[in-house]
């Protein structure tokens, strides 16, 4: 677990979401924890919108990481695939029905890691920044 081991603990991260779509910039606060688990780590994550239409709502995520031969696979909380990445080359793609998710990971930050995501589909279009800090 040593790879994963670098991300133990409970992060701080704010994330913004650029919807072209609709027009609107929404942003979102709370914490990420990452707990071991017998095969890598948990991520839990909850917060809040701070801004745009969904102000004021909470939320909630589980995802479940596990060492993969170069790097990291991102499964969702029931076990199915999400997407994996290679630490030389952190980037991804999950297609889920006619929509694209393209990620890519940037872990040389000072202080904390980010993800931005790309979405893509006949209903989507928006750039979601995270970023991570200790907390």
């Amino acid at each position: 677990m040593s790879l994963l081991a670098r991300f133990l603990g409970t992060w701080s991260l704010a994330r913004e979401v650029d919807d072209a779509r609709a027009g609107a910039l929404l942003a979102y606060e709370g914490t990420a924890t990452l707990a071991p688990d017998e095969a890598g780590l948990v991520y839990d994550e909850a917060g809040a919108w701070t801004a745009g239409p969904y102000a004021g709502l909470r939320a909630t995520r589980r995802y479940l990481w596990r060492p993969a031969s170069d790097g990291i696979a991102v499964l969702f909380h029931d076990g199915r695939p999400f997407h994996d990445f290679a630490l030389a080359r952190p980037a991804a793609q999950h297609l889920c029905g006619a929509d694209t998710y393209d990620v890519t990971y940037a872990f040389a930050l000072p202080g904390g890691w980010q993800s931005v995501w790309q979405v893509c589909g006949p209903a989507k279009d928006y750039r979601a920044t995270t970023r991570y800090c200790r907390a």
